[in-house]
């Protein structure tokens, strides 16, 4: 197992094998093996005649074949990749920028907004001669990638993944009996700011099947359910949510042609399930978890059509670990917890993360050490509370911390709290996602003031945050209640939420 076995030979060989076949579907525009395989040549050419000493690159990640060779050309010249989303707020890009010290960044956008940092534009680029060969000596311990999450003191965090966790997921993937070949059409619906989106890209390029990706700017569950039927997709991967929304169009929408499916990002509900299965006729269904920590997935389960699927409050089980991660319930002292108990999920293994990018205080509380079987294992903290049955499938309960999905993101309350009470000054806020009546989570934030005109701390908070984390509900309590221990009492907060 390594990451140029796992991942770059593979995706090599299908440029090698496969170069009249299609690799990506992007914006209805069809590009073969062989018009990737150059678009990779001709950024990696450039990288090797370009003078930058920091391994750590920005890409700017628009929805075009630019971007994705971007990554590939990186990976064959030992770099690391850090996505800079064009639709986020500049002072936000600029802030990881920062944390990085990127003095690199490739954008295919016809005119950058990056000032002060050497940029190349991928797009201008000219392809001269084939250059595909892997740099020799980079070890596996080198990183693949940073992705930067919400981050509670109003900084996004960078989650640093190394070559040999994107080695063990790919290994680990092929592991679950899902099958791909090149005669696959498969759904990238996520954006490459997501973890989820490596797997997007990864499992049809590593066996010369197609990539059929959702361009900026559409309404994600509209246009994927038209790739689906229009070109016939085999495979994908895609949030509960958006199959929340589409729920009112299944019975116009034929997804017979998909083989596989995989529900992931948030909590999965048994009940969208066996709707899905009505619209998918021959599809098998699986339920995949993970934090981005833990490498895209690290359990998973299988449904079955029609029998018996294990659920807890309507929600789907998480399954089991993946064949590279382990997979403890612990209690408040560390102790593993019995079948049926429930306590914090925590993961160990060869897809964990070596942690966050320059944050040792994060890093000495999300993760520790546990001799597992006389082994000592290191372990991250999921903040999930869970519980085992008695096969050893797990059972997802909820957060135990102040975080939530909001469209498959992760997302910390405490950030969307610092940015308000930034605009505020010292006015106290809370905020809380809930379940409106369409099942899907949304924010509120209560403020500790009389009510007042909130569109300049809206229009404020949206410079500082992506979009899925404004909150789309106020509510203006003069003096907040308290509970018994002189603390907010969120119970009675919440229940304002109608």
């Amino acid at each position: 197992m390594g990451f140029i076995n796992d991942i770059l030979t593979p995706i090599l060989s299908s440029i090698e094998q496969f170069p009249t076949h299609n690799a990506f579907c992007i914006n209805e525009v069809h590009y073969t093996y062989a018009q990737f395989g150059q678009c990779v040549s001709k950024v990696r050419s450039q990288l090797t005649k370009t003078n930058y000493s920091n391994t750590k690159v920005g890409l700017v990640i628009n929805d075009d074949l630019e971007t994705y060779a971007s990554i590939i050309a990186l990976w064959l010249e030992g770099d690391c990749y850090v996505p800079l989303h064009p639709g986020w707020p500049l002072e936000r890009c600029m802030d990881i920028c920062e944390q990085v010290e990127l003095d690199l960044i490739l954008d295919s956008s016809d005119q950058t907004r990056y000032e002060g940092v050497q940029v190349i534009n991928t797009v201008a680029l000219q392809y001269e001669q084939e250059c595909l060969t892997p740099k020799e000596g980079v070890s596996d311990e080198e990183l693949a990638y940073i992705l930067f999450t919400s981050g509670s003191t109003g900084k996004p965090k960078g989650v640093m993944m190394m070559r040999k966790n994107v080695a063990a997921f790919m290994n680990s993937f092929w592991q679950t009996g899902i099958k791909i070949t090149e005669e696959d059409r498969c759904l990238q619906c996520f954006d490459l700011t997501f973890d989820v989106s490596v797997q997007g890209y990864l499992v049809p390029l590593t066996k010369g099947a197609c990539c059929y990706t959702v361009p900026h700017g559409q309404i994600k569950y509209i246009y994927a359910s038209s790739l689906i039927e229009d070109h016939q997709l085999t495979f994908g991967a895609m949030a509960p949510s958006m199959l929340r929304y589409l729920k009112p169009y299944f019975e116009e929408i034929d997804a017979t042609s998909l083989k596989s499916c995989i529900l992931t990002a948030e909590a999965c509900p048994l009940n969208l399930m066996e709707d899905w299965y009505k619209c998918a006729t021959n599809v098998e269904l699986y339920d995949f978890y993970g934090p981005t920590e833990c490498t895209v997935y690290c359990t998973y389960y299988k449904l079955t059509k029609g029998g018996h699927n294990k659920t807890l409050n309507g929600i789907i089980s998480i399954g089991k670990p993946l064949a590279n991660c382990v997979g403890m319930i612990l209690d408040e002292k560390g102790n593993e917890c019995a079948v049926g108990e429930k306590g914090e999920l925590c993961i160990a293994g060869d897809q964990v993360t070596k942690g966050y990018w320059k944050n040792e205080e994060k890093n000495a509380s999300s993760f520790f050490y546990k001799e597992v079987d006389g082994k000592n294992l290191r372990f991250y903290h999921t903040g999930d509370l869970c519980f085992k049955d008695e096969d050893g499938d797990i059972m997802y309960s909820g957060r135990l911390d102040h975080q939530a999905k909001i469209q498959g993101f992760r997302v910390e309350m405490g950030e969307i709290e610092w940015h308000a009470r930034e605009f505020l000054g010292d006015t106290n806020v809370v905020c809380m996602a809930f379940e409106n009546k369409d099942a899907l989570t949304e924010i509120a934030m209560f403020i500790e003031k009389e009510e007042f005109n909130p569109d300049e701390m809206i229009a404020y908070m949206r410079t500082k945050m992506p979009s899925y984390m404004i909150p789309t509900r106020l509510f203006y309590v003069p003096v907040f209640p308290l509970n018994a221990n002189d603390k907010t009492d969120k119970v009675k907060l919440k229940a304002m939420i109608q």
